[in-house]
């Protein structure tokens, strides 16, 4: 690529929504370049490769889960709150059972049929359709028929987000969007009245001495730098020394830019400023995350919301037993009906209980959630079990005996226990409103807990990932001004944007996300650069 290009629209970042906006900009006539800081794919390829979606999918209909537009917008009102629009969640919703056959169109495939009969956060093979959110959980249920939503690319493992992008990746390309990797946006070019019109970047060429390198540190650290990010301090360090010993600049004009680059987990003096709470929890993404996008917003003139937004997640299951236990702080109180979502339960610890929680278990739920582990889990499941087994817990006769073990206060989970034993016993119930099916009482020793705090241990952390961002055009995607109006010129996507899923988050919802803001941005990009270069 010569130092300065011109193209119709460009895209800063290539994750699900940069390459939805960049397919979407490509099938109305632009032409496009996308530039990304690594080889693509970001969060979305390291992720589990779930997207929801409802409303009556043929995935849906092909294992006989009942579902309505109208049903899934009743239960996603709970989770998405003031995020967006009455408007927009309308749209969003109506427009889901598309979302999976657009993406079927991109090469992906999607498989329904019989959902798992035990509750998981991530499903074995066996299944590619779940409850992947709070849909079957108090208090959900009681405003909206539960059904599965979790639509996870066909794939082997942990490989459907890998797949979901490499998909969309080649469908991209395949429509004639040029694709810049190693590159980083430095700035925006924009004219004197603010309108954007193009990006400064420095980039690695893969033809450098030492872009083989750089590829061998960065692509075999990436999972690893996921979870357990301080393993692999010095190994990044290395990489980033080789990128920037090597990089140019350059630049590139078009008629619109769009941020698509990813939230910020991993800005720690921006955590600390927006959500301190949860400076513990393990950066979920790359080392891109970092708010670079959301940075050229504001440099434009944007401005942010929901930035203190975070989900932190802390997944019990599976295997399904270990939601049979009780979660409580350190005063011995209940954390929340452990049915929950992971993310939904892990907000509450992080935000009411300062991140630090237990779960206890009795000596026959014990042996229960070792029964279930062949069945219900993936490999990358079964390793963290073996931290859980081993080091990961303690054993006690009673449950001061726990409760001393851990410094929890030995009254107020005697406490806890018993009220939750003799609702059961009552008839009344799990007094937090735990699925019946999940309740048995905690009675006989030997008892155990696992420390589910979030600096517990680094095989066993709380993963996270940030929520705000730019505040944009709902109809559009155009990057709001700070003064009113838009930024002329400029969108955003994803988590560069404040979207769907930036007050809560389940399974798949960001994914989902991307794909429906990064569509609605390229779709509206191309449409004005076209509109410009008409003749009156």
């Amino acid at each position: 690529m010569s130092p300065t290009s011109d193209y119709d629209v460009i895209v800063v970042g290539f994750g699900a929504a940069g390459a939805a906006a960049a397919i979407e900009a490509a099938d109305n006539g632009a032409r496009v370049l996308v530039l990304d800081r690594g080889y693509g794919g970001g969060a979305t390829a390291l992720s589990g490769g779930i997207v929801y979606a409802g409303g009556g999918t043929a995935e849906q209909d092909a294992g006989g889960y009942e579902d309505s537009v109208e049903n899934m917008r009743a239960y996603l009102q709970q989770e998405v709150g003031d995020a967006v629009s009455s408007d927009t969640l309308d749209r969003f919703c109506r427009e889901s059972p598309h979302m999976i056959e657009w993406l079927k169109a991109q090469g992906l495939q999607f498989k329904g049929g019989t959902v798992s009969s035990y509750k998981t956060s991530y499903p074995t093979d066996d299944y590619y359709l779940y409850y992947s959110g709070n849909e079957k959980a108090h208090p959900y249920l009681e405003h909206a028929r539960p059904a599965p939503r979790g639509h996870r690319v066909v794939a082997p493992g942990m490989s459907s987000g890998k797949v979901l992008f490499e998909k969309l990746k080649r469908s991209a390309l395949s429509k004639g969007v040029v694709f810049l990797p190693l590159a980083r946006v430095q700035s925006l070019i924009k004219d004197e009245s603010g309108r954007v019109l193009g990006v400064r970047y420095r980039a690695l060429a893969l033809t450098h001495p030492n872009a083989r390198k750089y590829a061998l540190l960065t692509t075999s650290t990436g999972k690893v730098a996921t979870w357990i990010p301080g393993l692999v301090k010095g190994i990044v360090a290395a990489a980033e020394a080789i990128w920037a010993a090597g990089a140019v600049g350059g630049e590139a004009r078009a008629g619109a830019v769009i941020l698509t680059a990813g939230g910020f987990i991993y800005n720690r003096s921006w955590m600390a400023e927006y959500a301190p709470a949860f400076l513990k929890i393990s950066p979920l993404g790359t080392p891109g995350d970092d708010g670079g996008g959301i940075a050229l917003g504001l440099d434009a003139g944007g401005t942010t919301d929901k930035m203190g937004n975070v989900t932190a997640w802390r997944f019990l299951a599976p295997p399904s037993a270990f939601l049979e236990g009780l979660t409580v702080g350190a005063d011995g109180r209940r954390i929340a009906n452990e049915d929950l979502y992971g993310a939904t339960h892990g907000n509450v610890l992080m935000r009411e209980f300062d991140g630090v929680g237990w779960a206890i278990y009795d000596a026959a739920t014990w042996q229960k959630v070792r029964e279930q582990i062949r069945e219900q889990t993936q490999l990358f499941q079964r390793l963290q079990l073996i931290y859980l087994f081993t080091l990961g817990h303690k054993k006690a006769p009673s449950l001061e005996g726990i409760a001393r073990k851990n410094g929890i206060d030995p009254h107020g989970l005697r406490q806890t226990v018993d009220q939750y034993n003799a609702g059961l016993a009552s008839g009344t119930g799990d007094p937090a409103h735990k699925d019946t099916a999940l309740c048995r009482p905690l009675i006989n020793g030997p008892f155990y807990s696992i420390n589910i705090s979030a600096d517990s241990s680094p095989f066993y952390p709380i993963p996270g990932l940030t929520l705000g961002g730019l505040v944009v055009d709902e109809g559009t995607g155009r990057v709001a001004h700070r003064d009113g109006g838009t930024v002329p010129g400029l969108y955003a996507a994803g988590r560069n944007a404040v979207g769907v899923c930036s007050n809560s988050y389940v399974s798949g919802l960001s994914i989902s996300d991307c794909i429906f803001s990064g569509r609605r941005a390229g779709s509206d990009a191309a449409a004005c650069v076209k509109a410009a270069a008409a003749p009156d």
